[in-house]
């Protein structure tokens, strides 16, 4: 299905298995890459993409927090993304973007060149599981966030997410789906992808920014709930407040609202718990586009 895909690159559109870098490029070789994944919904009027502005807003966040300048202007990569929907005829799927020094990088480690940009669009499949809401159960990682004074951990960087597959090596490893990332100092941080969120006593709770990445669907999250009439606090806390949640879910492009039925040995009933449903449907209710208060975070494509 891929391979009948285009892919914009630098303004130009080619086929899905033109779209290759030589592995000692820079980006491959040394991780530098950067990337956003958004998704694509479908609308009365077409295809539309989730809050695509804050995506690229935080895309080229992340070029200045490394020190890096896009090879297109956001005019230029707002267009690629329209015209690859179009071209690849996508109503609901998901857009990646990748920023990357594709030249080969042997011995330099700094370049002062400017970052190809590629899109690619993937549409709904098995494999995507989006929008499918099954219960997870997760653990408490072994590994430790990455500080934000080693590496900007709100930068969206290929690097960064070592850091994240470890985490979920290790949970799958001991059976479960994903494991919970604490910061250095022992507070919770985020999942391998996920934002993670605790419900206690009607509140919805989630950790601030600053040491994790600046998440869209959390932001939105946060931003919809109180509409809806749940408070909401964005406040550091111990795994074993977490331990004690009356609920517990997690949050990403895939899934905006992904909920917990156990974590560790404590098994969370039911589940979806009354806050998470809301959310679910909140969300739901949302990315139809059927709340016309949040119809402005959908771009037509």
């Amino acid at each position: 299905m891929l391979e009948q895909q285009k892919v914009w690159l630098n303004g130009q559109m080619i086929p899905w298995k033109s779209a290759t870098v030589p592995i000692l490029s820079h980006g491959f070789s040394r991780g530098s890459a950067i990337f956003e994944v958004f998704g694509i919904h479908p609308g009365t009027e077409g295809a539309y993409a989730y809050r695509m502005d804050k995506h690229l807003d935080r895309l080229f966040h992340s070029a200045d927090l490394l020190g890096m300048e896009l090879g297109s202007s956001r005019e230029a990569i707002e267009d690629g993304v329209k015209k690859t929907v179009r071209e690849n005829k996508i109503s609901r799927g998901l857009v990646k973007l990748v920023a990357y020094w594709g030249e080969e990088a042997i011995i330099n480690l700094v370049l002062d060149s400017k970052l190809d940009v590629a899109i690619f669009t993937v549409p709904a499949n098995e494999d995507l599981a989006l929008d499918q809401p099954d219960p997870i159960d997760v653990c408490i990682s072994k590994w430790r966030k990455i500080r934000s004074d080693m590496i900007p951990g709100e930068a969206k960087a290929c690097a960064n997410y070592l850091n994240g597959y470890l985490a979920r090596k290790d949970a799958v490893n001991r059976g479960y789906t994903l494991g919970i990332l604490l910061d250095s100092e022992g507070y919770v941080a985020e999942g391998s992808i996920e934002s993670v969120f605790m419900v206690k006593d009607g509140t919805l709770i989630t950790t601030p920014t600053g040491n994790i990445l600046r998440s869209i669907s959390r932001m939105s999250i946060l931003e919809a709930a109180p509409k809806y009439g749940i408070p909401v606090s964005e406040e550091r806390y111990s795994p074993e407040r977490l331990l004690e949640a009356d609920e517990i879910f997690t949050s990403h492009t895939g899934i905006k609202v992904l909920p917990v039925k156990r974590i560790e040995d404590r098994e969370l009933s039911p589940s979806p718990g009354p806050v998470t449903k809301q959310m679910m449907n909140m969300m739901q209710s949302i990315c139809s586009l059927s709340d016309p208060n949040f119809k402005h975070w959908f771009h037509p494509m």
